[in-house]
């Protein structure tokens, strides 16, 4: 079995640029700050103009712990249901859980004019759409792991939360159909995902639940290995599917949904970022490509975050676009120069 100190200096690399890429993010914005200011400011020295401190640690450096808590709980989301379904085309949503959100999300903005009073929470203020999210997404959950417990085929739970993500979308359809020119385009602009909305309470939350998330996939290292070579092999090592399963959806749940609640339905980073590390690393072992993925997704949303910036600009380009744009053409010339997929 491979072990992970056969790859410090790749995992040291890979830190480093983390770094690079986080301290890239935080000197890039509308706003141009001389690049000394900013190191000065994060070495908690002021920089003698208060506005550029403020944008720095009240705007900056938040946006910047998000998009490493996004990039890296979507990638470890994908490659959980990845090796669960034994599918490379399995992403972080395929269990209908971002789904669920968006129609959490759909209700509180477009859902006024059907059901009177459901955004009466709306005085919760900017936290009240990251908990109608919630709420939608963890009932879908519930309602999958209900099903989870009586459905022994893994391909059939698959399609199962497909379905669910098909019903959803359906009513958020539909909601759209009947909404009002204003609240459709706060809804769609929901829908483009943002990790520059959050407040410092509000990611300290979502570190809590990236880090449960995280840790439930550790505790699952043996289970993800067996099951990548079947049920049955798993069953012959003592996995209990029932528990493993269950274990790796609230994983799933928790990264998915949880992220999606607080920073918009973020697409292509859970589907990509796990090819993404197995054509670099070339294993199968969850030890290694647990933190690998975590690394690699979050240096890859931090760029992506960088580049939807534009430069001295106010306007902030949608970050699912820049996901896609940038990821896809990577993902493409890995598969085209190994010539096989790895899974």
């Amino acid at each position: 079995m491979e072990s992970p100190r056969s790859y410090r200096f790749s995992f040291a690399l890979l830190a480093i640029a983390l770094f690079l890429s986080w301290l890239l993010n935080i000197s890039s914005g509308s706003v141009s700050i001389p690049f000394a200011d900013v190191l000065s400011s994060l070495l908690g020295k002021n920089t003698g103009v208060a506005s550029w401190d403020y944008i720095i640690w009240d705007y900056r450096v938040p946006k910047g712990f998000t998009s490493i808590l996004v990039g890296g709980g979507l990638s470890l989301s994908g490659l959980l249901m990845q090796t669960l379904f034994r599918n490379p085309l399995a992403g972080p949503f395929v269990l209908g859980i971002s789904s669920g959100a968006s129609l959490g999300a759909a209700l509180l903005l477009m859902g006024t004019s059907i059901l009177a009073g459901f955004t009466s929470f709306s005085f919760l203020g900017d936290v009240s759409l990251a908990i109608a999210a919630s709420i939608g997404s963890f009932l879908v959950l519930a309602v999958v792991m209900l099903v989870a417990q009586r459905v022994k085929d893994t391909m059939a739970l698959l399609i199962i939360g497909l379905m669910f993500g098909s019903i959803t979308s359906a009513i958020v359809s539909v909601l759209a159909y009947f909404s009002s020119a204003e609240n459709l385009q706060r809804f769609t602009f929901w829908s483009f995902g943002s990790v520059g909305n959050l407040s410092m309470d509000q990611l300290l939350l979502l570190a809590g639940i990236v880090a449960i998330g995280i840790i439930l996939s550790i505790l699952s290292i043996k289970s993800l290995n067996a099951f990548l070579l079947g049920e049955n092999y798993a069953q012959s090592l003592g996995v209990s599917l029932k528990k493993s399963r269950t274990a790796i959806i609230i994983a799933t749940g928790l990264l998915a949904g949880g992220i999606t609640a607080f920073a918009g339905p973020i697409a292509f980073v859970g589907l990509a970022v796990p090819h993404l590390t197995r054509q670099i690393f070339d294993t199968m072992e969850h030890k290694i490509l647990i933190p690998a993925v975590l690394l690699y997704g979050a240096i890859l949303m931090l760029l992506c975050d960088t580049l939807a910036q534009l430069p001295d600009s106010a306007s902030v380009l949608p970050i699912n676009a820049i996901t896609s744009l940038v990821g896809a053409p990577v993902v493409i010339w890995l598969l085209v120069r190994k010539r096989k997929m790895i899974f």
